[in-house]
């Protein structure tokens, strides 16, 4: 292919991508998981608009268990944008909505690169002559977990995307055959460069997300030991110097950066890394938020990343640990360096008790390049056409490729528009009823105003809903049931299994009375002595109406009326049974209540 035409193909294909994941993003309507939030625009919020902003900075962040790197670049985006549009006066409850768009818009950027760079990689293993490279392509597109995630601001989701640009740069001839090999690795200064691209990439990747480091560690040994490779290495004496000079060089520049980002956000020198190790290995934190059996990744995690894909994934990985004269020697290198490298790491991971698949997400691209040429033998067949105008391939099993597509789209868009919508929905309707009841007091950031009420109080699951990056104005006041681990117990103690959060005090079964709630309601919100404010609002899921009502009702000198205003579909199921049924907004009736006694007051 000519190089213009090449670079023209290129240019195409990152502007249908940025378009495709840029509708993928703005599709998404739906709540996956609180890390999405709290661990990325929560601090993004406090980075743009300080203290008084009203962000919500969960324990992690008060003992530095997490990188600035990636919070800063939403929030640089949220202070830009707020400048901008404060420049242009704008209408505020329009520069709410933007700022809520806002974080999902520029993800869906680095989730069109790593699309991108799953086709270049692929490109660079099996060549221009190949549809492998196009099969990878279509699949990390029509994949139901891609369309699911990869616009989520999670760190997963930025750390595949560097995960798989590190790989596309990475100097493949390094695992190549010498006798294949005209030029020695690392001679060329492209081939330096590219290095360094992939070394800084790779390092950021695992500053955000220190196991990543297993991504490399497992490339590194399989490229300095050849362990089940052909051929014999070209790494000369020079060459590894060269390696271990940028490797050096690369990681000690980025880990200034970060150094000097988390100095600058913590207003200390820490390093998060280490905290990380910390509190989760040696305070065993970890296991606070669920276990998982060691199979986990095997039995669950694959299948879910891959779903309809995963015969396909399973052949490729096989195909590529084991002997096979498919490939150039130096293509089953390739192929053999990324295969081992996924095992090795899903079997450090499996060995951690804490399991999640999103930890694994960094492998999915590998996953799909693996797949890519056994896709394509399976639904095409190579044919030799009498002119170049016709096609050079023909698809055959069109029912089964039907189906498959049918079946990713299904999940898709099910995931995307019908699965958990309420805990977004319902910040949605509290920040316009704000907007309607107090269009005078809609402030973005620090303000003057003291909050004259607390507009909602949440009883549900601790971080069942996003927080400021969706309720966005800083006097519209809320509160929540709170879930912060048992930082002051030691490990495997009595004090440490017993230990119950705010949420599950709540959640609690009360043995005298029966049920759960009346007991946490009467003994650290509203009853005896203990005296919180009420709420206009009230959030919760249909179970605890009856838990309200009866508490309520006991309690008549409160002066509250519940009256339904809002609810929601939350999906046709969920594992929680807490989360289970319709989301609920209840108005206490508290406050128009004032409003009678005050204009009685008048009259007389």
């Amino acid at each position: 292919m000519h190089a213009q035409v090449a670079a023209a193909q290129v240019g195409d294909i990152i502007s249908v991508l940025l378009a495709f994941r840029f509708i993928n993003a703005i599709s998404v309507k739906t709540f996956f998981q609180p890390d999405e939030y709290f661990q990325a625009l929560e601090p993004a919020w406090n980075i743009a608009f300080g203290k008084e902003g009203g962000a919500w900075l969960t324990w992690e962040w008060q003992y530095q268990l997490r990188s600035s790197l990636h919070p800063v670049i939403f929030g640089l985006a949220y202070k830009a944008a707020e400048y901008l549009m404060s420049l242009m006066h704008l209408f505020t409850p329009f520069k709410a909505w933007m700022l809520v768009v806002l974080p999902s818009a520029l993800q869906s950027v680095f989730a069109a690169l790593g699309d991108f760079y799953t086709w270049k990689l692929a490109m660079e293993i099996y060549g221009r002559e190949s549809n492998a490279p196009w099969a990878a392509l279509w699949m990390t597109v029509l994949n139901p977990w891609q369309w699911y995630v990869s616009t989520r601001t999670f760190s997963n989701s930025v750390e595949t995307t560097l995960t798989i640009a590190a790989l596309a740069y990475w100097p493949w001839e390094l695992v190549g055959d010498a006798k294949e090999t005209k030029v020695s690795p690392l001679e060329k200064k492209e081939s330096v460069n590219s290095l360094r691209i992939s070394l800084v990439l790779a390092a950021i990747a695992v500053l955000l997300r220190p196991t990543n480091l297993f991504v490399w560690l497992g490339i590194l040994i399989i490229t300095l030991t050849r362990l089940t490779l052909d051929g014999k290495s070209p790494i000369t004496q020079t060459t590894l110097l060269v390696f271990l000079r940028e490797i050096i060089l690369c990681g000690v520049s980025v880990l200034a950066i970060s150094v000097i980002s988390d100095r600058l956000y913590f207003g200390f020198w820490a390093f998060p890394p280490y905290q990380w190790l910390y509190f989760n290995i040696s305070k065993s934190l970890a296991v606070f938020y669920g276990t998982m059996p060691w199979h986990y990744y095997l039995s669950q995690g694959i299948p879910l990343l891959t779903t309809t894909f995963l015969p396909f994934a399973l052949v490729g990985l096989y195909k590529a640990t084991s002997s096979s004269k498919t490939f150039t020697a130096d293509q089953s290198n390739i192929l053999k360096t990324l295969s081992f490298t996924l095992l090795i790491m899903i079997s450090v991971l499996s060995l951690i008790a804490h399991k999640e698949v999103r930890f694994i997400y960094p492998l999915l691209p590998i996953l799909h390049i693996l797949a890519a040429p056994y896709i394509t033998s399976f639904f095409t067949v190579p044919t030799k056409p009498e002119n170049k105008s016709e096609a050079a391939i023909t698809l055959r099993h069109k029912l089964s490729l039907v189906n498959l597509l049918s079946l990713n789209l299904l999940l898709a868009g099910y995931l995307s528009v019908f699965h958990q919508p309420a805990p977004i929905l319902v910040l949605t309707f509290l920040r316009n009823e704000f907007e309607r009841i107090h269009p005078t007091s809609l402030t973005i950031g620090p303000s003057s105003e003291t909050p004259k009420e607390l507009f909602a109080l949440f009883l549900t699951p601790c971080h069942t809903t996003p927080w400021r990056s969706h309720l966005v104005y800083s006097t519209l006041r809320a509160r929540a049931l709170t879930c912060e681990p048992p930082l002051h117990t030691a490990p495997n103690t009595s004090e440490r299994e017993n230990y119950l959060d705010e949420a599950d005090r709540f959640y609690l079964e009360d043995e005298e009375g029966g049920g759960y709630g009346q007991k946490f309601l009467n003994e650290e919100l509203w009853g005896g002595e203990k005296k919180e404010e009420i709420p206009r609002y009230i959030v919760g899921f249909e179970g605890i109406e009856d838990v309200l009502t009866k508490f309520f009702e006991n309690e008549k000198e409160m002066g509250v009326n519940l009256t339904k205003v809002w609810d929601a579909w939350n999906g046709a199921f969920n594992e929680d049974w807490r989360r289970r049924g319709r989301l609920v907004v209840w108005d206490t009736g508290v406050y128009e209540n004032q409003k009678k006694v005050e204009g009685e007051k008048e009259e007389l």
